[in-house]
């Protein structure tokens, strides 16, 4: 028997900026449906001091000081005008942002995190910011990000009619098309099962591999993913691409019109099989939301 989708907890880490607001907007849709908490978190860095602690070097303290009380106020207005009857929880942590993140989902056992993908600072040039990057490689919870947030529609447009699952055929896939099938039968939404066939399969170096090696590749594909599909009850169609795996991906998800992409990852240990190479490009390219399992 299926067991139905339980997303109590939603944690949504913050710094203020229209790729949060458009991930705030994200989760105000999700906690709303499956009427859960939702936990707004922002964290302040504490100001680098060459020599010796904040505390011994007072226009530090004091900067600091501003900082959080101003990072407080910001929190306190923020998502003031949510869904009616929402519960949010307000917390201000200093520190490491990825660690915190990553330890209080841990700590207060929540169902998924939402977030962009933009980082700040030092590592601004990358779309996948560092934060987020380390928060997908760390934690242990689903994770609902993408480069597009910040034009998300108000949380009462946000609708989720067609999930797309992209499986690499390693161990965690069945877990993954799990979560895939419960999460398409919980807003009642179609469900389309991708794989991607690199290029190197067909060809290399300039050499066009026999075509019925493809076609054995591909026949070998579709038997793997119809028992995961018999595992795990679910009857969404199935597509096969070749190509660049980010790129087959983006583009299978546009053709299809999919509202959110489903792929996964094993803990602590990056993304599985060719998803683990590739998954950043994925997260880079991809045209809706994208959750790592």
């Amino acid at each position: 028997m299926k067991t139905e989708m339980s997303v109590a907890k939603i944690l949504l880490p913050v710094e203020f900026s229209d790729r949060c607001l458009g991930a705030a907007r994200c989760a105000e849709a999700l906690a709303r449906h499956f009427h859960a908490e939702l936990a707004v978190v922002h964290i302040v860095t504490p100001p680098y001091v060459a020599y010796g602690e904040v505390n011994a070097y007072p226009p530090a303290a004091d900067f600091y000081t501003q900082r959080w009380e101003q990072s407080q106020k910001e929190l306190d207005g923020f998502l003031r005008d949510g869904p009616p009857g929402l519960t949010v929880r307000r917390i201000l942590l200093d520190g490491d942002p990825a660690r915190q993140i990553v330890e209080y989902a841990r700590n207060g056992k929540f169902d998924l995190i939402v977030m962009p993908t933009h980082g700040y600072g030092p590592f601004r040039r990358f779309l996948l910011g560092s934060v987020t990057a380390k928060v997908l490689h760390d934690t242990d919870c689903p994770v609902w990000t993408g480069p597009h947030l910040e034009q998300a529609p108000p949380w009462d447009c946000i609708a989720l009619r067609r999930i797309a699952c992209a499986l690499d055929l390693g161990s965690g896939s069945r877990a993954v098309l799990a979560w895939a099938d419960s999460l398409a039968r919980e807003f009642s939404a179609d469900l389309v099962i991708l794989h991607a066939l690199p290029a190197s399969t067909v060809s290399a170096g300039g050499f066009s591999f026999d075509p019925e090696w493809r076609l054995q590749l591909e026949s070998e594909a579709r038997q793997q993913l119809a028992r995961l599909q018999a595992e795990v009850g679910t009857t969404g169609e199935v597509h096969i691409e070749v190509g660049d795996v980010a790129a087959a991906l983006r583009d299978a998800a546009a053709y299809h019109h999919a509202d959110a992409l489903v792929i996964g990852r094993s803990h602590g240990a990056g993304v599985l099989g060719r998803l683990r190479a590739n998954a950043y490009a994925i997260l880079r390219e991809a045209p809706c939301p994208v959750v790592s399992i």
